[in-house]
């Protein structure tokens, strides 16, 4: 980032010093201004001279007035207007006060709607100028009276133009963050339809052929003392019928699965028996992982086994790719109450488990599975650093199923 930037960037985030640079300006204008004499013997000159006390004191009421312009906007632009209404009545030669005053009308141009903006911006012109041809010796036609009036004007014209910029653009990322909200919710109904519509095939299909199977199974109980032969018919019914229904949900299922997946289990679903096995891995990988377990002697159902284990197998897996060099993590699995408890720590400096440092659902997985079993999942960053992994996986009373085919 340029010096220029971060020097923005400084200035967006304090206001207020902004808005005192900006009249500390404006009150170097005004003065430099009360060098120009526009009744010399040729025109307009130059010359060193001083203001008068209380045209001095009105260009520091004015510029001071500024200082608030964006706090209360109303306010400033009636201390302003009366301060350059007094300097027209009084001051001769006139110093530039309405300067000020074009700067608190822009100010209430650019953050009011247009309707105030015609109020107020047609009340100060008319009563500036006015004031301007009416008071002092100058000719109501003279070129600084008619200056007044096209300054103000611009003054409540540049104000409009920026709020209606500034409208445009917020128009137009409201607009944009409709679309990706519609995109992200059409995406999502879409995913919901075609597990819905996934889950009646594969009903479906089991309960087909397994009522199928269980009405062949009866028959082949029945007569296989009297008529075995009939019983093997039927027992060859219950063979073909169970074949139809893994090749049906091997179909399915095969539509589910990624490139690259195995294309069938060739071991038993890993569980919490299998967590130093897992820890293996990741040491030998370069991860420091610390294993600490108070879940002894407890049976743990094959689903809520299975998620404990995949939760701690995605959130070392975060730990590895985003926590940084030098991260250790910590696991620690606790039976408490009819709950268990698998908590995966880490010192990183990275953001690990965050969907967006690393692009993938990790997260996202790790809470579908918690869900479906009833349970909580909290994550987030460590105070100080690190990332923070806590899931409760309700062992007593479970809803949930295993994992899928």
């Amino acid at each position: 980032m340029s010096t220029l930037e971060r020097a923005r960037c400084s200035l967006k985030a304090h206001p207020l010093a902004l808005d005192a640079a900006l009249a500390a300006g404006v009150l170097a204008c005004m003065i430099a201004g009360t060098f120009a004499v526009p009744r010399g013997e040729q025109g307009v000159t130059w010359e060193l001279r001083v203001p008068d006390a209380l045209s001095l004191l009105l260009m520091l009421a004015g510029a001071a007035a500024l200082v608030f312009r964006r706090r209360t906007p109303r306010t400033v632009l009636a201390v302003t207007g009366m301060a350059s209404l007094v300097e027209f009545v009084t001051g001769d030669p006139r110093a530039p006060v309405a300067m000020s005053a074009v700067v608190a009308l822009y100010t209430v141009a650019a953050t009011t709607d247009r309707s105030t903006t015609w109020r107020l911006g047609l009340l100060t012109m008319t009563v500036l100028t006015a004031a301007a041809m009416l008071a002092g010796p100058l000719p109501w036609y003279a070129q600084e009276n008619l200056g007044v009036l096209a300054w103000t004007g611009i003054g409540a014209t540049a104000g409009d133009a920026v709020r209606s910029r500034r409208a445009v653009v917020q128009a137009i990322r409201d607009r944009a963050e409709r679309a990706e909200r519609t995109r992200e919710e059409e995406a999502r109904r879409r995913v919901a339809e075609e597990r819905l519509r996934i889950a009646r095939d594969l009903h479906d299909v089991v309960a087909h052929h397994i009522a199928l199977v269980n009405v062949q199974a009866g028959v082949a109980a029945h007569v296989m003392d009297k008529r075995p032969d009939q019983a093997k018919e039927a027992l060859a019914h219950v063979r073909e019928a169970s074949r139809s229904a893994l090749n049906e949900l091997r179909a399915t299922v095969g539509l589910l699965r990624q490139s690259g997946d195995p294309e069938a289990p060739t071991e038993p679903a890993p569980g919490l028996n299998r967590l130093e096995e897992l820890a293996d891995t990741f040491r030998s990988a370069g991860l420091p992982v610390a294993v600490a377990r108070a879940d002894q002697g407890t049976e743990l159902p094959a689903a809520v086994d299975l998620a404990a284990y995949r939760i701690v197998q995605e959130a070392l897996t975060n730990v590895q790719k985003h926590a940084g060099p030098g991260a250790g993590a910590e696991v620690s699995v606790v039976r408490a109450g009819p709950a268990l408890e698998v908590t995966v720590l880490d010192d990183g400096s990275g953001t690990a488990g965050e969907p967006e440092a690393g692009g993938g659902h990790g997260l996202l997985g790790m809470r579908e599975r918690v869900t479906a079993l009833g349970g909580t999942l909290t994550t987030g960053p460590r105070y100080g650093s690190g990332f923070r992994v806590h899931a409760i996986l309700p062992v007593e009373t479970t809803t949930a199923q295993g994992e899928s085919v």
